[in-house]
């Protein structure tokens, strides 16, 4: 065989396998990698939480994380054998950061509804927050008829921000801030008295400003806080899944959500356990 005929053979290979590559090359998203294998590589996971929302996410004196959403992304760690890294964020930027690849996942007091799961999937839940109308307890505030004509304030992106805005009575005003530690503050210093928040963060008010005495007016909503991850992550899920259900059959997940509320996980939250 001659040599021209040789490398004519060879070059024929060659723009063979090149034609065969050439789809997969024209559609990058046919062989993109499972973020399960991908977090497992870099032996560390990135977790986004809001560490201004106490008692779920917060710095204690010595400026550490602290916080439920904080020991719970310390046990998940711990339990999948990865390093923790926590990516600060706040409400509004909890979705934004998974999209964007700025976190693998989100544990920051999360609240599962439809307009959420339309865009990132989540784990069972692995606790539960209450949206309320909290006020000072001089205030008589029964219900959403009782906002007409008064301020409230919420933290816009949050279930809280959404619920009330569903029961917003006319004539009623929301002020809106980016960040729960931004809207507590606007509490504390008197720029409005009612607040849309969790009952957890009234008390962090009556911490700071004693005077408010603020307290729970009514529920708008109980909500089921869940793992947030990119859609389509079947592998990642399940694993996600198995470690709320079995850290919940353990008792850790209790075990943390009394330690920082005061009180056990709802028995709306314990039918996740395995």
């Amino acid at each position: 065989m001659t040599r021209s005929l040789i490398s004519f053979k060879r070059r024929g290979a060659l723009l063979s396998a090149l034609a065969l590559a050439l789809p997969l090359a024209a559609f990058p998203g046919a062989a993109q990698a499972d973020q399960l294998d991908t977090i497992t590589a870099a032996k560390k996971i990135r977790v986004a939480i809001d560490l201004a929302v106490p008692p779920y996410g917060m710095k204690d004196e010595k400026l550490n994380a602290t916080g439920s959403d904080v020991e719970t992304a310390r046990l998940l760690a711990k339990t999948l054998g990865l390093e923790l890294e926590i990516v600060p964020t706040t409400g509004a930027n909890r979705i934004p950061f998974l999209q964007t690849d700025k976190a693998d996942i989100v544990i920051s007091s999360m609240s599962v509804t439809p307009e959420r799961e339309k865009v990132v999937d989540f784990s069972v839940p692995y606790a539960a927050i209450l949206a309320v109308v909290g006020a000072p307890k001089s205030m008589t505030i029964t219900g959403p008829a009782d906002l007409a004509g008064k301020k409230v304030i919420a933290t816009r992106g949050t279930t809280n921000d959404q619920e009330l805005t569903k029961i917003l009575p006319a004539g009623a005003t929301v002020v809106r801030f980016d960040d729960d530690a931004t809207s507590i503050t606007a509490v504390v210093s008197g720029q409005a008295d009612i607040f849309a928040t969790a009952p957890p963060l009234l008390k962090t008010i009556n911490e700071k400003n004693p005077a408010k005495q603020m307290e729970p007016k009514f529920t708008m909503k109980v909500n089921m806080l869940a793992i947030g991850m990119r859609k389509n992550e079947p592998r990642l899920k399940a694993k996600l899944d198995e470690f709320v259900k079995s850290q919940l059959k353990s008792g850790e997940l209790n075990t943390i959500y009394k330690k920082f509320h005061g009180a056990d996980l709802p028995a709306d939250v314990m039918h996740n356990a395995s």
